[in-house]
């Protein structure tokens, strides 16, 4: 299992926001460049970069802090928030972003997901499903669709799509441990590969995680725990590969 420290851009700063609200921010560091090298020397072997500001506003507006973090590091990255057509997808690619996550464009355009996968192919396009009550949220978690994640995870499978972020929202940021059963759940039903993102407060957490790996669940993002120091990254590491 992979671990990915999270870093999320808003105004070329690292920071975290709470259940995804623009209200709620706390900057971690004014330099997310620093950030990155400083997760890849302690052992990251992938980096997860969010454009929050391209998530509120449809359209990426981090690519240039991106790209330097990408010049930066030696290890892969891949990068959500924002990027809601083919356009946008090879922008991200040519700033040397190994893998985009498409996630409102995949409820509201789905057929660009299909298109997507054809022209990058499955594994540098992945499909962010972010989830409250059962149901997708979009437009960076602003608005709630109708749309049950585990019906928007087969129609993705359906289009090409392999892998999945699942994020629980009402987790996010809340260090009161990830939504293990609908990760499970959604793994379980389609077999899709599946990273779990939102929640994660401890090393049990990683370790109620991992016994999901047969099912397919061969990732976790890490931000919050990570950053307010509930234990590091090496830690962490150590105990999804124990």
């Amino acid at each position: 299992m992979l671990i990915f420290p999270a870093i999320d851009l808003r105004q070329g700063k690292c920071v975290r926001l709470l259940q995804g609200q623009a209200s709620k921010e706390t900057v971690y560091d004014e330099d997310p460049v620093a950030v990155a090298i400083r997760w890849e020397q302690e052992g990251a072997q992938w980096l997860h970069l969010v454009d929050l500001d391209g998530a509120f506003v449809g359209e990426s507006q981090q690519l240039p802090v991106v790209g330097e973090i990408v010049k930066s590091v030696s290890i892969p990255v891949q990068l959500g928030g924002g990027i809601r057509t083919l356009q946008q997808i090879r922008e991200a690619l040519n700033a040397g972003v190994e893998r985009v996550i498409l996630g409102t464009v995949a409820v509201s355009n789905p057929e660009l997901v299909q298109q997507a996968c054809a022209a990058f192919g499955w594994e540098r396009v992945v499909v962010g499903i972010d989830a409250r009550d059962g149901f997708v949220a979009v437009k960076g978690w602003q608005d709630l669709s109708s749309k049950h994640f585990l019906a928007v995870a087969g129609q993705m499978q359906d289009l090409g799509c392999r892998r999945i972020v699942f994020t629980d929202t009402s987790k996010d940021g809340m260090l009161t441990g990830p939504n293990i059963q609908s990760t499970a759940e959604l793994a379980e039903e389609t077999g899709m590969r599946v990273i779990a993102s939102g929640g994660v407060a401890s090393l049990d957490d990683l370790r109620e995680l991992r016994s999901l790996e047969s099912l397919g669940v061969d990732g976790v993002i890490i931000g919050k725990a990570l950053y307010e120091g509930k234990f590091t990254l090496q830690e962490a590491i150590r105990v999804v590969l124990e």
